[in-house]
């Protein structure tokens, strides 16, 4: 790959993240699947995203594998 189709590819990644970010709220599941662990005691909160990392790691995976091409 060259430096100038990293440059591109690093951009639109950049792009999405950002969208994806803007969005996350809107979403209705994300943060709050089974397996995700949350604790609240007193003024401290303590997040774990863990099936939503899960699930968004799958799906980007399925989507770099789709449009990377053949090898």
């Amino acid at each position: 790959m060259t430096f100038g189709k990293l440059l591109v590819v690093l951009g639109v990644l950049l792009v999405a993240v950002g969208l994806l970010v803007q969005l996350a709220p809107q979403i209705p599941l994300l943060g709050k699947l089974p397996g995700d662990i949350r604790i609240e005691r007193g003024g401290v909160r303590v997040y774990f995203p863990i099936t939503t990392c899960v699930l968004l790691s799958v799906v980007l995976t399925l989507l770099l594998r789709l449009f990377s091409g053949p090898r």
